[in-house]
């Protein structure tokens, strides 16, 4: 970056001396940090009250990392540049995967209850992430969600994605067993629900895999990824079951993307 190289930067101490180009890098490193933490962009204002810097100074620093590729300008601000994913690929999955579960933490305690992260691929579920606390405990899996996509809100969002033939192949290898009383197990049933699920509402298991939970998941739609971010609750907390999925809805595709599953 031509700024780190003391090139028209015009900052305090960005000249030689002991900060030199070392404090400009730092400032660097602190607005890309900063930025991260904003993964709907963040605009100079923000960016210059969080480091103490003036706005042109960060539009300055904002520009050349611009330049390099490390951010992208948006319509009244800045987010990650396409840069960062050819650096360490080798390390990239634990990573994201460090990254998302963070802020699966702090969706957990923004809802008040458990959050989870999973995809469908090779023909199965896969719960890729779980964040429960003591006040918000995680469903007890009495049976292997794979083979109970049919019953979960994670499972039926997942399926929902996939085209016909897909979840006639899933379901022929996982036939959908009754599990409570109000779980579907008719094939037709549950294919017609499923081809009529919108795909901007959350969609709900209200104890079709147990009477001791309900839960919401929303899809995630990130390149090739069949995903989804969901949460449960226990029964007795069922009247905030729709207020929760909202909020998820809302905070899905911002985090996801942040991610980059």
């Amino acid at each position: 970056m031509s700024t780190v190289r003391g090139r028209r930067d015009g900052l305090p101490g960005a000249g030689g001396g002991a900060a030199g180009p070392f404090g400009v890098l730092r400032r660097a490193l602190r607005l890309l940090e900063a930025v991260d933490r904003r993964p709907q962009g963040a605009t100079g204002a923000e960016l210059a009250r969080e480091l103490t810097l003036t706005e042109a100074q960060v539009q300055l620093i904002a520009e050349e990392l611009e330049t390099e590729g490390y951010l992208v300008r948006l319509e009244d601000g800045w987010a990650l540049g396409g840069a960062f994913t050819l650096l360490g690929t080798q390390h990239r999955e634990p990573m994201v995967r460090a990254r998302l579960y963070h802020r699966l933490e702090e969706l957990r305690d923004e809802l008040g209850a458990a959050v989870y992260f999973s995809r469908y691929h090779d023909g199965e579920l896969s719960v890729e992430a779980v964040c429960a606390g003591e006040d918000a405990p995680a469903v007890h899996e009495w049976a292997d969600f794979r083979a109970t996509a049919h019953a979960s809100a994670i499972g039926k969002c997942l399926l929902a994605q996939l085209d016909h033939g897909a979840r006639l192949d899933h379901l022929s290898r996982h036939p959908a067993a009754p599990l409570t009383a109000r779980t579907i197990t008719g094939t037709d049933r549950l294919l017609h629900r499923l081809d009529r699920q919108p795909a901007t509402v959350p969609v709900l298991d209200l104890q079709e895999y147990s009477m001791d939970t309900v839960c919401a998941a929303v899809p995630v739609v990130a390149g090739g990824t069949v995903g989804c971010l969901a949460t449960s609750l226990p029964v007795d907390q069922a009247y905030r079951l729709r207020e929760a999925a909202e909020l998820l809805a809302v905070r899905a595709a911002p985090l996801m993307l942040a991610m980059a599953v």
